[in-house]
């Protein structure tokens, strides 16, 4: 474990920045909760016009904590089921923005970090960005929304794929099928991933 949000201001829109020492940050219950918070707060302040969510160089988001997941199954279905259900609310809570939210991808988007991105408004993210659902391979299905959102966006046949087989989608690709609205260079996703040291302030 060990994912932090950061938060920070740039020209009127919240950053949001997930952090984790091993650059591959986990989407762990209480990153969930502070990227709840994070939303409500953009939803109330008259100062801010929206939101952006990124992750590091390596990662986005890797997905769910495979630890905590595993304590979740030790504790029984009712568990886990309760667990997925608060991961929806995040991921709805996020999607129902009355202000526009935005993913700001740099490599790997998995699982339930691509379950996070699907939940944004938009999705821009660099060439070397990767977007899959490996669940599959794993004999488990996401349950935080991306069932629905991703066929939506790119057909049931190719999300279906994506689901089955856990193949991974490169960025130019995933343009091609809908998945992301704009490719960007690095430095416009780094200028918000290290510009925030000046700018964190909590909203937990």
């Amino acid at each position: 474990m060990g994912t932090r949000l950061a938060t920070g201001i740039d020209r009127n829109r919240l950053i949001l920045k997930l952090e984790c020492n091993d650059g591959y940050p986990r989407l762990e219950r209480s990153v969930l909760s502070s990227i709840a918070n994070a939303i409500e707060h953009l939803n109330h302040s008259p100062k801010l016009v929206g939101a952006v969510i990124t992750g590091t160089e390596k990662a986005f988001a890797a997905g769910a904590e495979i630890a905590e997941l595993a304590t979740l199954a030790g504790a029984g279905p009712a568990a886990a089921f309760q667990f997925a259900r608060e991961a929806q609310a995040v991921m709805n809570y996020v999607a129902r923005s009355r202000k526009r939210v935005v993913a700001a991808i740099q490599g790997f988007c998995i699982g339930g970090g691509l379950d996070l991105a699907l939940a944004c408004h938009a999705r821009t993210a660099t060439r070397d960005a990767v977007f899959a659902h490996p669940g599959g391979s794993l004999g488990i299905i996401t349950g935080w929304g991306g069932t629905q959102r991703l066929p939506r966006l790119i057909g049931k046949a190719r999300a279906m794929e994506m689901f089955v087989s856990g193949r991974r989608v490169d960025a130019a690709e995933a343009q091609a099928w809908g998945l992301v609205d704009k490719i960007v260079e690095i430095e416009d996703v780094r200028a918000m991933q290290f510009g925030l040291t000046s700018l964190t302030m909590r909203v937990e």
